[in-house]
């Protein structure tokens, strides 16, 4: 049966129908592209980032990793911002804006000095942007002047968003970059500056694989590639990291967040969602299936919010956030010991082997019922429970105290189906 739940939820004193954008990127870089988004459900777009500067493009300049014929799990472009004429871009916005009153549409913006910011947001102005972001991030720029290497100086970071703030009354995100070691300072600059929330991560500076023929990294531009970035699903991991720590900084956290780094499924959204975020981009996700994923996205949040009594998307922001602690807070007083359902094993033998080699050696081994056996020195690691291919095989089970420990009730996660 379908559920319908109002998604709705103000980010930055813009209503939003949902929490689904198209992140600014090649998924959104013209009319007709992000129209047909918005015809899909889509709450709005952030434009694939416009400058002064045009984009002169290589080719090619995408390159995938995967693993066991599983579809992609990391991405990887070497793409820059626009390579459209920034007067075309601005009045695509334009149109967009005028065709879809209802639809959000951010105007993402890259300069290379404080008079190219300013000129970009007088620009903003002019197409009826809702909201603007500053990319301070894109790890493949040409000019250290603009992208991720802007990302990581806090005077530039500052200067650039008091800039366009200073300039516009339109609300200015900063778009971080997540090569750094941390983000508060990055994202504190662009506060001061004058930005009104910070969006997160832009991809990640990689080397995705090496051709062998060329002995060079992939994608092959004329027999050499480059360094460039990262995203799809197995970044989602680091782009959480991030938003937890932004969220629970005492200043940062007072802002609006806007989510990005592997989010495929409404699953995905939820978790960033619940880490504080009210607004999410989409891009490499859009790549592999098309703009129509938003209806499962909407679909699956919904039956979400129906199944736990959510009534807005509002009453979850942020609910894992305070659970969230420091490694030293964590108590270590008990182990909880897995549980094999002999009914479900598959007599696969990954258990035995995982923990032998690459453990306590805990697990023993029934050759004539091809079994496993828990012994006395497991100490509750769960590999084997991670590395079970039978969802539901391997469960918690038993907590045993570790002695002279004061016994308290914990909580624990039980379903793993």
């Amino acid at each position: 049966m379908a559920v319908k739940k109002d998604l709705s939820i103000d980010y930055l004193g813009v209503k939003c129908e949902n929490p689904f954008f198209l992140s600014s990127s090649p998924v959104g870089s013209n009319y007709e592209m992000v129209a047909k988004s918005f015809e899909e459900g889509w709450g709005g777009v952030f434009y694939k980032t416009i400058g002064i500067f045009v984009a002169d493009e290589c080719s090619p300049r995408f390159d995938q990793t995967n693993k066991e014929g599983l579809p992609w799990i990391g991405f990887k472009n070497m793409e820059q911002i626009s390579d459209k004429p920034t007067q075309l871009n601005f009045e695509n916005m334009f149109k967009l804006k005028r065709d879809y009153p209802d639809k959000v549409m951010v105007a993402s913006i890259m300069g290379s000095n404080d008079h190219e910011w300013r000129q970009l947001a007088k620009m903003c102005d002019q197409a009826g942007a809702d909201l603007i972001e500053g990319n301070f991030s894109c790890p493949q720029m040409t000019s250290h002047d603009m992208g991720s290497d802007v990302g990581t100086n806090l005077e530039l970071v500052k200067s650039y968003s008091q800039a366009v703030s200073s300039t516009t009354k339109i609300p200015f995100i900063a778009k971080m970059t997540p090569n750094l070691t941390n983000m508060e300072p990055s994202a504190r600059a662009a506060l001061a500056g004058g930005a009104a929330g910070v969006s997160c991560i832009n991809t990640v500076k990689s080397i995705t694989n090496i051709d062998f023929e060329n002995m060079t990294g992939m994608p092959v531009v004329n027999g050499k590639s480059s360094i460039s970035g990262y995203s799809g699903a197995a970044v989602k991991p680091i782009a959480l990291r991030f938003v937890a720590q932004l969220m629970q900084d005492e200043i940062v956290g007072k802002t609006h967040l806007s989510g990005i780094g592997g989010i495929e499924t409404w699953r995905d959204a939820v978790e960033f969602i619940l880490l504080g975020c009210r607004n999410i981009q989409v891009t490499t996700a859009i790549m592999q299936y098309g703009y129509r994923i938003v209806e499962d996205m909407i679909s699956g949040m919904s039956h979400f919010m129906d199944e736990r009594g959510y009534n807005t998307v509002d009453e979850f922001v942020g609910l894992a956030l305070g659970s969230l602690i420091p490694a030293e807070d964590l108590n270590r007083d008990f182990k909880i010991l897995p549980a094999f359902d002999e009914d479900k094993c598959i007599g696969c033998g990954r258990c035995y082997l995982s923990c032998y080699d690459a453990a306590h050696q805990a697990i023993d081994w029934d050759e004539n019922t091809r079994k496993p056996k828990l012994n006395d020195d497991c100490v509750g690691c769960h590999l084997c429970l991670n590395v079970c291919p039978v969802q539901g095989c391997i469960t918690p089970g038993e907590i045993k105290w570790k002695e002279g420990r004061n016994k308290i009730d914990i909580a624990i996660k039980k379903n793993y189906e």
